[in-house]
């Protein structure tokens, strides 16, 4: 993994150095896409949504203070950008099933069955709610740091984390009940 980015690199970048700026990009640029992927479950959507967070840091350099601030400003922006996209695919037609290309992820250890049924269900919840559990749990974040990138009470984030949690467990359960049975 490349070296933790530096004020230096950051300064540069601002001034219109764009080696410093593609040094950002390579250093973010897998967090960005995570985001949006597993929001949007769209590698595509991801990739695009992606470079407009870029084209948008580029535009709004000057504003980003540290390196903290600006993963702190990425993580912010490509978290609403992915609200703001799954709701444009809300009103958008469907495509047939035959014209989704397949994933380009090499498979993970584990049951892909549940690991599947899991994925299903987090698309499933809410936006607000999906998005917390993908920025807790995908991304690793704690609770006050997904607050401040959402603009959420931290004992929001908890609770929309806590219902959550719950309901998955529900569904999975009750999923799981119904093939034994």
């Amino acid at each position: 993994m490349a070296a933790e980015l530096t004020s230096d690199t950051l300064a540069r970048s601002a001034q219109g150095d764009s080696s410093a700026f593609a040094e950002i990009v390579r250093e973010h640029q897998a967090m960005v896409f995570s985001i949006a992927y597993h929001f949007l479950h769209d590698r595509w959507l991801a990739e695009e949504l992606a470079q407009e967070v870029f084209l948008q840091l580029h535009k709004n350099l000057a504003g980003v203070e540290s390196p903290a601030h600006l993963k702190f400003w990425l993580r912010k922006v490509a978290s609403h950008r992915s609200i703001d996209q799954a709701r444009r695919r809300k009103l958008q037609p469907k495509v047939a099933l035959e014209e989704i290309p397949e994933p380009a992820i090499a498979p993970q250890a584990g049951d892909p069955m549940l690991a599947g049924k899991l994925r299903r269900l987090v698309a499933a919840l809410p936006e607000k709610s999906r998005l917390v559990v993908i920025l807790r749990y995908q991304e690793d974040l704690e609770p006050a740091e997904i607050a401040e990138v959402l603009e959420m009470k931290v004992r929001t984030v908890k609770s929309h984390l806590q219902r959550s949690l719950a309901l998955l467990r529900e569904k999975l359960a009750r999923r799981h009940g119904e093939l034994h049975v």
